[in-house]
């Protein structure tokens, strides 16, 4: 990213003397909670910086950005969001920390990595959660997205490939939003200590990022939120600086001139937090009524596929009955034309032995 990063003073430093700042990637990673997000995270920058998940100690439930220097020189900036996936935290604190990682971001995301996890099953929960992000961020999203599979040490082990476990194990929703982004994936292995794979498999997904970076005009993706807080931002430096160009002026009187500038600038972040509740207010309902009429929908064709089964059930059944009774009948139809067969035999037996005894003898028959 450039200059205006949204981190602190180190970072501000960092960025003030790259050359390639402003050519910054940056990735935001989305995912649930022990989809192996942070790992991730830690796999593209190289270092372990993000915290798992999978310890609750000193783990920190906020959005956050690190950043590296990769072997080229390009600058890539990392995004956790782990709080971005847990609708059960309210619309307030959602609303916060889309802000803050909107904030972070302010020079645009170069691509939304969205994590799953080949060792569960997707699930609802996580269906719901990629519908919002483009009910709030709208429809555009879904270009800057690629997919990121972890627990490829457990494919590796049954020696089976991505697209192997997608053949056998991919839900209808789940082939949708491949589709959606272009069936762009990538499978992670965040245990590995083999440093070629290591690289292989971040470079793989690097190599997606500039597709998706040349499929979108080179440019990241922004919407009005964006260039909102930024506008907001060099509103806030010039006038930082405005400061520190004032003469004949107290220090005291420089610091509450900058203290009144940061709460102006704050009152504004308040502003776009609760646009952005009230977006998210509003995404959550369409999909909550979205996911309503998918429901009735659903029980419906249930419904009809039961009757409909039931109704092939009971023609079955019938069928089998007629199928049973003429086969009855054809049993009584052999047995009463054997029976006939019996007599005609017996009758001309007897005829024959008419002609062949004197008919005095013959009366005994």
């Amino acid at each position: 990213m450039g200059e205006n990063s949204g981190l602190g003073a180190d970072n501000w430093e960092f960025a003030s003397c790259s050359s390639m700042s402003t050519e910054a990637k940056t990735l935001v990673l989305f995912g649930r909670t022990g989809n192996g997000k942070s790992a991730t995270g830690n796999s593209i920058l190289g270092k372990k910086v993000f915290k798992s998940r999978t310890s609750s100690s000193g783990v920190t439930t906020s959005c956050e950005m690190k950043t590296t220097e990769l072997n080229d020189g390009q600058i890539v900036n990392v995004i956790d969001t782990p709080g971005l996936f847990d609708f059960s935290v309210g619309i307030e604190l959602l609303g916060k920390e889309i802000v803050k990682c909107i904030d972070l971001a302010k020079d645009g995301i170069h691509a939304l990595i969205v994590v799953f996890s080949v060792r569960t099953r997707f699930t609802e929960e996580e269906e719901s959660a990629l519908r919002s992000v483009q009910k709030l961020f709208g429809s555009k999203i879904v270009d800057y997205m690629i997919i990121v599979f972890t627990g490829g040490d457990e494919l590796e082990a049954t020696n089976e490939t991505l697209d192997q476990y997608l053949g056998r194990d991919c839900p209808e929703p789940l082939k949708a939003i491949l589709s959606l982004c272009g069936n762009r994936c990538v499978l992670f292995d965040n245990k590995t200590k083999d440093e070629k794979k290591q690289s292989e498999q971040v470079q793989q997904l690097l190599s997606f990022v500039n597709v998706v970076i040349s499929q979108n005009g080179g440019r990241p993706y922004t919407d009005e939120l964006f260039k909102e807080l930024k506008k907001r931002e060099m509103e806030l430096q010039k006038q930082q600086r405005e400061a520190d160009a004032l003469k004949g002026c107290t220090k005291e009187d420089i610091l509450e001139h900058k203290k009144q500038s940061e709460q102006a600038y704050n009152d504004q972040l308040h502003r776009i937090t609760e646009m952005v509740e009230s977006k998210l207010r509003a995404a959550t309902t369409r999909l909550e009524e979205q996911l309503a009429k998918e429901q009735a929908a659903r029980l419906e064709a249930e419904k009809y596929a039961h009757a409909a089964q039931m109704k092939s059930d009971e023609e079955i059944l019938k069928l089998r009955r007629n199928l049973e009774r003429a086969h009855e009948e054809l049993r009584l139809r052999a047995q009463d034309t054997s029976f006939k067969k019996l007599i005609r035999h017996f009758e001309q037996a007897q005829e024959e032995l008419r002609r062949r005894v004197p008919e005095d003898r013959c009366a005994i028959l």
